[in-house]
Parts: C-alpha cells; structure tokens; sequence
C-alpha cells in the first residue's frame, strides 16, 4: 500500500454505507457494503487474514478506493446493487442473463381489451400473468386463448368501428372472434370470456376439461357434429395445456424458487416459477465472479440484481434453498419496491423443502453437465491442438492452421480452396479460393504449387501449420514452394485421404494418430472443410461456365456483354425470359447485340430450329 492508502484507510468513517475498489487507470472493479466501513475495507489490507488467492488478486491491483456513507444497512444494499449494475465490476458477482421474461396482460378498465404481450410489469391497474420462460410457450398459450374463447385479435379503433358500421372480418365467421367491432357482444358477455382466459392462463384451468367434455358429448348426441369437432379440438389442445404444467402437492401454492450451486469457478441460480400450484417454467441463470463467492453470498446479490433492478414480478413469497446474506435486509427492500411484504424463506421440511431440493439438483446436474460439455469442447478444439502440437514435435499448439484443397472436372475449372482453423475454430473471414490458370488438364499437384506459390510469395500473416490434402507427393510440392518462398521454417504436414496418415518433411514413416482420437478428428474437419469450400466454389464456377458457353454462340456477344448480361439477369432463365427492351438496356448491349440475344432465344419456327440445346 501507499501512503495515501494508508491515510484514507485511517480516516474511514465508522459507519454503514459503501466502498468502490479502483484500479491504476480509475475503473471501478469491485463494489461491496459494509455495517462499518472502516472496519470492512481495512480488513482487505491486512495481511493476517489469510485472504484467499482471488481477493489476494483483485487487492493487487487496488489503487485507491471510494466510499459513500448511508444511514442504514438498507440504503447500503440497496446501493450496492445499483452501483454494480451501472459498473459490472469485474471481481462483483455479476448476473450474466439479465433478459425480462414476457408475460401476458389484460387491461379490465377496457370495455374490450386485447390480450398483450409485455416485457415489463407496470403499477397500471392491469392484470399481468406470468412469467413466461421461453417465446414459443407463450405464443401457444395465447393461440389456446383464442381457439377456446372468441375474444378479439386487432388492433382496430372499435368506436370508430361501430360508427361506421363496419363489417365483421374473418375471424367472427370462423368463430374466432365475438365481433365487439360490430356491437354484437356486451361489455359483460366480453368481460365473462376475459376473466375464463385468466383462470385458463393463472393455472387454474382444473374443471374446465370436464365441462368442455360434457358439452362436446352433449353436442355429439344432438348430432351437431360440427360443433362437437370444435369442442374436441378445444379439450385437445387444454389437456396438452395441463400436461405440460408440472403438478405440485402445495395446494394454490404461487413462489418462485430459487437454487444456488458452485462447481470449479461456475456460478449458477436455477430457478423454479410455481403459480397456483403448478410449476409454469424453469430457467437457469449463470453467474460470474472474479472474486471469492459463498453460496449465501450468491443467493443475495442475485436476488437484489434478478427482482431489485428490473420490473419482474415478485411473488409474496421466495423459497431458497439455503441461507441468504442479509436477508431480512432484502426482503425489506423488495417490499418497498412491490407494495406488499415479501417472506424470504428456507423451508426444512415439507412439500416446499422437495420445491427446494429438486431447483438445487436441477441447478447441480446442470453445473455438472455444462462442465463435462466445455470439457469435451476444449478436448476437440485446444485440447486436440496440444495432442496435434505433442504428435507433430511442435514446441507449442498452432494457433493459425492453414489447409489447401483443389477441385476440378475432368480437368476443367480447376480450383483451389484455402481455410484457416484459429485456435481450432473455422476462421470463415479468413477463407479464400484461388481460380488456377496454368493447369488445364487438372494436373493437381501443378495446381498445388500455383496457389501455394501464389499464397506464400506475397505472404503477409502466416500459419503456424500448413496442412495439404494429399500423401508425400503433396508434401513434396509443398516442401519445395516454403523453400523458394524463404517460409521453410513453417511447419508442414499431409493428411493421406486412403489411410488417414500424416507425413512429415524428413520422415519416413508416417505418423499414425489413433482412430477417434480428438487431433485425427480435428486434422479431418480441416481436411473436409476445405475440400467442401473447394467443391463449392467449383460449382459457382462451372453454372457460370455453362451460361457463358450458351451465350458463346450468339454473333455479336464477347466477353464484356456476356458478363454484363449475367450480372443483369443472373440465370440464363431470366435472360430468355427478358424482352427486346430489357436486353438493350444492359449496360455495353446495342440494339443488334440485343436482337441477337432476342432472336436467339425466340427463334422463328421454321420447322428445322424450334429447339435449342443450351
């Protein structure tokens, strides 16, 4: 510490409020709160706290630090988590999925509102249901509104619509639509269908089936057929509604559910949204720290970031599965916020203790399997690099790896592709394809050492490996264009398609690597990717080809015009399709030229030239 340091560490204040760590250039990158600043913020400086190695790391680089003085432990929290959010310190427990979840909402003060779809809940008298983990669960829910109960879809001026007299639209004569536009409901009756979609959409749609099914029944025996096939496709569609949403035993039972785990340096809350006794969704939130975190730490800043800092709705009660730093504190806070009291609560036993526990396995397995996944995504991209690097007798993996590939048919429009691999990731900006002009009877090795030769003479980034598809041929050429280019120093390989083999420059034998080891599998998604980007171009290519050989026979159209032509009309379909007019207007395209064009296309039938082989 400096002497400044030590000054402002002896003039801190004893009381409640907040401190902000700055580094040497001025950026905040840690906020915390403290009952007594003094005592807080002069504990990161003593050396007898045997601090763990991440706040050993974030006081490394403390360069000075902020404080502001609040009257309770309340301001102070509430402070903190505004100040975190404005800064993202980079040593903060930071929510990484901050998205607000849709809900539903219906305005009742409307004589005949429509069903909305909000992001935010506002303190407007509106009725809002949700939330809604995912898009596609919420447009279903509100297509089940609307098959079963005849509410409007638009958003039309409905007095206006009366004055005019307008006319139902579609959606009335299908039955999808009561009509308000037209006067032919009342208030009531709309209101009526309005409060049955709330109990539908709030999950309490338990004795609808049974009525739905009486009525189809009952339509069924008047042999009103018609109807009873509505009605079936209606309890079709609420009984696929009911089995998605997962029963519970805790009878009318409305919380969310909130699970905190720690597994190697991964944060996560896994959250369950009960409503009415059934659990509507489930969502994972990953958290990220720099900092050491404890798990009631965790449950703490997410509560104060998830409900403290965006307009989410908070439910009057909040299960979690272990302690909560401050939680009195907290939940004083959301109660403000929200207008009524808010219980945090762990439960030990009981139904609501088996809410808890299964958010905490859900929030474990998913640690689990999202660190067994990255895992297997390091084995197959930097894990495989290293065992490649290990194989090859590199000093270390190759962070560009550049691979060549040629394409041609029957010795025609012969191509060759380039692809670059960074970090073992296709790098597709850095692709690129290479027309070969001295090889026309598709000579691949030729073709090899033209666009190496082309590559590597006015080479401005290099690989670290250059990867040819061929055997030692293909070496050879390779081996021979780095020497006259003086990049000999670059390391080559071979990939042998027959066997899978790698040669080196030097080396007899080949190097074998195990069959469904993560470098053989790498070197062949290299290999397959430019020989894929190779084939493409090749046929870009030759479509041009077989446009330009039909227009080759047409008097009066070279090069220029034939290009021009393909640029304006792109397929040879639209050229024949075009009119006398259109041809002309073509940029480099006379009149005759034109004509030509025309005719040659639309031949007079004469009998003996009504068909054209293109």
């Amino acid at each position: 510490m400096n002497q400044t340091l030590l000054d402002k560490i002896a003039l801190l204040p004893e009381k409640p409020g907040v401190y902000k760590m700055l580094d040497a250039s001025g950026e905040v990158i840690y906020v915390g709160k403290a009952k007594v600043l003094k005592n807080r913020v002069r504990q990161y400086f003593q050396a007898n706290k045997n601090h763990s190695p991440k706040v050993l790391a974030m006081v490394s680089h403390i360069a000075d630090f902020e404080t502001i003085v609040v009257s309770s432990e309340t301001e102070a929290l509430s402070l903190e988590s505004n100040l975190i959010k404005a800064f993202l310190p980079k040593y903060n427990i930071l929510l990484k999925d901050d998205k607000h979840f849709p809900y539903f909402r219906i305005d009742l003060k409307q004589d005949f509102p429509r069903i909305e779809i909000v992001r935010r809940i506002k303190q407007d008298g509106a009725v809002y249901l949700g939330p809604y983990i995912t898009g596609p669960s919420i447009k279903e829910e509100l297509r089940l509104a609307y098959d079963l109960y005849p509410i409007r879809h638009c958003k039309k001026n409905l007095e206006k619509a009366i004055a005019r007299r307008e006319r139902p639209c579609l959606m009335y004569h299908i039955g999808k639509c009561c009509a308000p536009c037209s006067g032919n409901v009342t208030k009531e009756e709309y209101h009526a269908y309005l409060q049955e979609i709330i109990r539908l959409l709030d999950g309490k749609s338990g004795d609808m089936l049974p009525k739905l099914e009486q009525k189809m029944r009952e339509c069924a025996e008047q042999m009103e057929f018609e109807r009873a096939a509505l009605l079936r496709d209606k309890v079709k569609s609420l009984r696929a509604l009911q089995e998605k949403q997962v029963a519970i035993t805790v009878k009318g039972l409305t919380a969310d559910v909130f699970a905190a785990d720690i597994l190697n340096d991964a944060y996560m809350i896994f959250a369950l949204f009960v409503r009415n006794g059934k659990v509507i969704g489930t969502h994972a939130f990953p958290m990220e720290s720099e900092g050491d975190v404890t798990l009631s730490d965790l449950r703490c800043t997410f509560l104060m970031q998830y409900y403290g800092n965006s307009d989410v709705e908070i439910p009057k009660l909040v299960l979690l599965d272990g302690e909560c730093t401050d939680e009195e504190t907290v939940s004083e806070i959301l109660s403000e916020k929200c207008g009524h009291k808010i219980e945090i609560s762990v439960p030990r036993r009981g139904e609501k203790h088996k809410l808890a526990q299964m958010a905490k396995q859900n929030c474990t397995d998913l640690l689990a399997k999202n660190a067994e996944l990255q895992k297997r995504a390091w084995e197959r991209d930097e894990g495989a690099l290293i065992s490649l690097a290990a194989a090859l007798e590199m000093p270390e993996p190759p962070h560009r790896i550049e691979c060549y590939d040629n394409s041609h048919l029957f010795g025609t429009n012969t191509v060759s592709s380039m692809v670059v691999f960074t970090d073992g990731k296709p790098d597709k900006q850095e692709y690129r394809h290479y027309r070969i002009h001295s090889v026309q009877d598709g000579d691949d090795l030729e073709a090899m050492r033209e666009v190496l030769t082309r590559r590597f003479t006015k080479a401005e980034r290099l690989p670290d490996l250059l990867l040819l598809d061929g055997g030692k041929t293909q070496l050879t050429i390779g081996e021979d264009v780095l020497r006259e280019t003086n990049h000999e120093d670059i390391p080559i390989a071979a990939l042998a398609e027959s066997e899978e083999w790698l040669y080196l420059p030097d080396r007899e034998d080949p190097i074998i690597l195990p069959r469904n080891s993560a470098p053989l599998h790498l070197v062949q998604r290299i290999r397959d990717e430019a020989h894929r980007f190779a084939i493409t171009y090749h046929r870009n290519l030759r479509s041009k080809s077989a446009l330009y050989s039909t227009l080759d026979r047409i008097d009066g159209v070279g090069e220029k015009r034939k290009h021009a032509l393909f640029d304006a009309f792109i397929t040879i379909d639209a050229i024949k399709a075009a009119s006398l007019d259109q041809l002309k207007a073509v940029r480099g395209m006379n009149e005759p030229s034109a004509k030509a064009v025309y005719d040659f296309f639309h031949p007079v039938d004469s009998g003996d030239n009504g068909n054209i082989t293109e």
